[in-house]
């Protein structure tokens, strides 16, 4: 005969903070900032597991918390990336990305599903004895990083390896297209890459290759495939849907894109270039000779990043910078100010995009 249990029920306190159900517990962590989630993780286990969880990540989004972070890898010091965050004017760093290729360059960086994938490219190093450079031009290889587990992993690599190529994030969805192939034979396949399934897929060719290097940029939902030295413009317009050609006369000369606008600058100044037409921003004249940085916008802030100065007739050497210089675009009169340089990295930036955490 079963006997009917009595005792009363069991109370589960919360793991995290004493007295409130771990949910709510977790919603109150979620407003931590995340670059304090190191110190978050020395209060207890129990605090550790949740900090590196997905679901405060989860968490963090239903709250309205998720920041912005931009992410920068440079010439020096060899494959390491760091964090930038400007609520806070602070970097952190990121662990070695831990590749076999020796100063890995002209790979592709966008961020996905959360997490920072840095995707094919070769080698830049130069062995010093001989100054041979290393003899990998392109890889297949792609890895992300998760600020959850604050690891890198490797993942399904491309159908095809490549360098110097365009890659670019459309609905969730990692396209890349065009580049240089292994053997340095520039090349019109492209592909589609899920990062929840880990799996990759192809893409109808891009219409035409070009013996340059090219880059991607999404505008209103469509990616813009462009080649250096070229105006015309390879379109993809939708994932269901093939490539056009367009000539819209953009300049040449470092990209970013604003509020679903691209800027561009050109001889000293920076512009908003629209289909067969510009305006003037502000001057850029103070970045005629800065070489090498990069160009990124966040919000209505448009950042100069790194780079090097070149040499000049009487000076045969080059200076390294961790500068990072910032525009707010839309006011009266835009001036550009500084901002907290790179703690680790510096010199020509090999790789920068946006990470929301």
């Amino acid at each position: 005969m079963l006997m009917e249990n009595t005792d009363p029920p069991v109370t589960i306190m919360s793991s995290l903070l004493e007295g409130l159900p771990d949910a709510v517990a977790l919603g109150c962590l979620a407003r931590v900032p995340f670059y304090l989630h190191p110190k978050l993780e020395l209060v207890s286990h129990s605090w550790r597991a949740a900090v590196r969880s997905p679901e405060l990540f989860k968490a963090r989004k239903e709250v309205n918390s998720s920041e912005d972070y931009l992410c920068v890898c440079a010439f020096d010091p060899e494959n390491l990336w760091q964090l930038y965050d400007p609520r806070r004017d602070h970097w952190i760093t990121l662990p070695v990305l831990p590749s076999k290729i020796r100063q890995l360059a002209n790979f592709g960086v966008v961020s996905a599903d959360g997490k920072l994938f840095v995707l094919g490219g070769g080698s830049d190093a130069v062995d010093p004895s001989t100054g041979d450079h290393d003899g990998i031009f392109a890889t297949d290889e792609v890895w992300s990083y998760d600020p959850v587990s604050r690891q890198w992993a490797s993942r399904a690599p491309m159908l095809v390896p490549r360098a110097l190529f365009a890659c670019c994030v459309l609905d969730g969805k990692i396209v890349v297209a065009g580049g240089f192939t292994s053997f340095r034979k520039s090349i019109s396949k492209a592909e589609i890459y899920d990062p929840e399934k880990d799996v990759w897929g192809p893409l109808p060719d891009l219409p035409y290759t070009h013996n340059t290097s090219c880059s991607g940029v999404v505008i209103r939902g469509r990616v813009h495939v462009l080649h250096k030295g070229l105006s015309a413009v390879q379109v993809l317009d939708g994932l269901n849907h093939g490539w056009t050609v367009q000539d819209y006369g953009w300049l040449q000369g470092p990209k970013a894109v604003a509020r679903e606008s691209l800027y561009v600058m050109s001889h000293g100044i920076l512009f908003k270039q629209e289909i067969g037409a510009r305006k003037l921003v502000a001057s850029a004249s103070e970045f005629r000779r800065r070489i090498g940085f990069a160009m990124i916008a966040l919000g209505n802030d448009i950042y100069v990043i790194g780079g090097v100065i070149g040499p000049e007739r009487w000076n045969s050497g080059i200076t390294k910078l961790s500068d990072v210089n910032v525009l707010t675009i839309g006011t009266e009169r835009p001036i550009w100010r500084r901002v907290a340089p790179m703690t680790r990295c510096n010199g020509t930036i090999l790789g920068c995009t946006l990470l929301r955490i």
